[in-house]
Parts: structure tokens; C-alpha cells; sequence
């Protein structure tokens, strides 16, 4: 769907190619307050990515499944959120200096398995040194903590992550009071916790801090506007309402759980919603107001593959920006895993500061 006032066609900068764009009427006047235009083409996102030079100044809708265009005096924007490309703009190395990233991957979870290649194969590109330290199933708490231990005590590490969920009968929270809080790239420790808390600086958590680079590097405005978090979970859901309602940001800030009441009107409410909850396809097109920005955190396993906490295919017809799952959020954890990974090294005085 595009909306391009007054306009009948489009011509591609890099192809001279024409594009008949199809009236639909005053309908789309009465319920988006602009004419609309639909074009059918299967390959309509990769073929915008590469032709959005070719816009005059306007405001930009664009997602996996259509795109919409609106004619005003602002530069270019692009409000699809997408994680991969943002990440290879996030993955940086040190000239003469390599930062150096131990996981710690207990048993054989195979989501958290796929998750530990996708991080080795980024820290690769980032021309970080990344190892992974790999014990069994059956492993002992003991066993655990005296692993990150020995890498607490490591010099040559900068960054440690300790892949969680721990197999049933482990306790996570002795694991991560063992690695030092300049080393605690996950931002999961009591004291990167507090730091965020306190408004210091530290670590923060990668899938927070990675739904603020998406808004950040899209434009979608903030201060003074309703956000919702959906979960709330030390990983994501604390530390997010924490970083959207935080000075500069100022965002009013709704914490949503699973005892929450009237989910549909709380959501309705929001200029910005981070589902994060791990319930696939909660969040449908009955919970967002049209143009709300959606980013989409939480992850599930269907028989139809992964899908987020958002009904995308409906969700993404009334929401202003919104991110896929997978290919979003995912990707920007990682670039923010390698983002706090470069930060540790300077902590630990691995290289100067830019």
C-alpha cells in the first residue's frame, strides 16, 4: 500500500522501471486521511530497500509485507525495523586489538545452541575473538561456578555471557554473581542492574538496549509519548521500561503482565508497544492504535517455526513501524552483545577510549 497524494506512478531511480499505481478511492481518504495506492509485486521490499534514493523527501512505512509512502517536507525515513541490516552498522573491531568474548553453554537446548552461532558467526565479522565453552547436561552447580570462575580470574577475556536457561535444577543467580561487573556483557549482574537503575553507566541488557537502538535509529519519536512493555522479566521487561522512561528518552511508561486487565485497552493506549512476554501472537491488530510503533522481543516455537508475541500479518496493517520475527529484535541483540563487548574491553583498558 502507498500513499502518494496527487501522484499516478512512480519511476525507479536505478532501473528507469515504471510502476501504475491503482486508485483505491475515497475509502482510504476517510480511514487514513490520505489517497492510498496499491501495486501488487512479489519482490516489493527488496526492490524498495535498493530504489528508496530514488523518493523525493517523504515519510516511509515499510515492512516485510508492504510499504507505505507519505508526501511531506521531511528527509527520507525509513520505519521498517530491521535488525539484520542495523547489525552489520553495529559490528565494530579495534584497529591492532582484538576484544575477546567467552559463552558459557550448558546442555544441548537447541534454541540456545542456534542463539550461540548466531553470536560466534557476529563476533567473527567484528573481528572479535569468540569462544564458547561448552559442558554437558549433567554438569554440577559446582562445575558451573568454577567455570566462569576461571574466567572471572582470566585476563585475557573482556566479556562473559552465560547462556540461560540453565538445564532443571541449576541455579542461575550464584553462576552470574560470579562474573565482575566489567565483564557482565548481558548487563544481568546486581550491579549493571543497579547501575541502570541509578542511571550510571554499565552494561545494559542486550534486547533492551537493542529495541532502543531500533527506535533511535528509525526516528520514532519518544519524549512525552505512551509506551508499553509487555513481560517483565530481568532480561528485557525491567530494564526496558527503565531505558524508555529514562531522562532523554521520557517516555510514560506502562508495565503489562499476564495478571494485567483489559491487555487490549492498556495496549490501545500506546504510541509504542515492546511485546515481550514469550506468548506467541498475543498482541493482534485489536491491540494497537493505528500508526503505534510495534517491536516484537518475545520468541516461540510453533509448527509453523518461530514466531514473536505479535500476529504480524494483522498487526502489521494498522502499525506505523513494526519489527519481524524473526530478523528484528534478534539480530539487534546480538550488535548490542558486541556493542557491550567493545565497552568491557575499554573497562578493562584492553584500548583507549575513541
Amino acid at each position: 500500500v502507498w500513499c502518494v497524494p496527487s501522484a499516478k506512478e512512480i519511476r525507479l531511480w536505478n532501473t528507469g522501471e515504471t510502476w501504475k499505481l491503482f486508485d483505491l478511492g475515497a475509502e482510504s481518504v476517510a480511514r487514513y486521511g490520505a489517497p492510498y495506492f496499491m501495486i501488487h509485486r512479489a519482490d516489493l521490499h527488496g526492490v524498495l530497500i535498493d530504489a528508496v534514493r530514488a523518493l523525493k523527501p517523504c515519510a516511509i512505512r515499510l515492512n516485510a509485507r508492504c510499504a507505505g509512502f507519505a508526501n511531506d517536507d521531511s528527509a527520507v525515513t525509513l520505519h521498517l525495523a530491521d535488525g539484520e541490516r542495523i547489525t552489520g552498522d553495529a559490528l565494530i573491531g579495534a584497529d591492532g586489538v582484538h576484544s575477546r568474548i567467552r559463552n558459557r553453554l550448558v546442555g544441548d537446548d537447541k534454541p540456545s545452541q542456534i542463539y550461540v552461532r548466531m553470536k560466534h558467526k557476529k563476533a567473527q565479522e567484528a573481528a572479535m575473538v569468540s569462544k564458547q565453552v561448552e559442558l554437558p547436561g549433567d554438569a554440577t552447580q559446582a562445575q558451573i561456578e568454577d567455570t566462569i570462575a576461571s574466567l572471572a580470574a582470566d585476563a585475557s577475556v573482556h566479556g562473559i555471557l552465560c547462556q540461560l536457561p540453565l538445564p532443571d535444577g541449576l541455579d542461575p543467580e550464584p553462576v552470574i554473581g560470579l562474573i565482575p561487573f566489567e565483564k557482565d556483557v548481558d548487563g544481568l549482574t546486581e550491579r549493571s542492574m543497579g547501575r541502570l537503575v541509578r542511571g550510571q553507566p554499565g552494561h545494559v541488557g542486550c534486547t533492551p538496549l537493542g529495541v532502543m537502538r531500533l527506535l533511535e535509529r528509525y526516528g520514532v519519536a519518544t519524549a512525552g509519548k505512551r509506551a508499553v512493555v509487555i513481560g517483565r522479566s530481568t532480561l528485557v521487561g525491567l530494564p526496558q521500561v527503565l531505558l524508555l522512561g529514562r531522562k532523554g528518552i521520557d517516555c510514560t511508561v506502562t508495565l503489562a503482565h499476564s495478571r494485567t486487565k483489559d491487555m487490549v485497552e492498556v495496549c490501545r493506549d500506546a504510541d509504542i508497544i515492546v511485546a515481550a512476554a514469550g506468548q506467541a501472537r498475543m498482541v493482534t491488530a485489536e491491540h494497537v492504535k493505528p500508526g503505534a510503533t510495534v517491536l516484537d522481543v518475545g520468541v516461540s516455537r510453533t509448527e509453523a517455526g518461530i514466531v514473536g508475541d505479535v500476529d504480524f500479518d494483522t498487526v502489521q496493517a494498522v502499525a506505523g513501524a513494526i519489527t519481524p520475527m524473526p530478523g528484528g529484535t534478534g539480530p539487534m541483540t546480538i550488535a548490542c552483545l558486541l556493542e557491550n563487548t567493545l565497552e568491557a574491553a575499554r573497562m578493562l583498558g584492553a584500548f583507549p577510549r575513541a
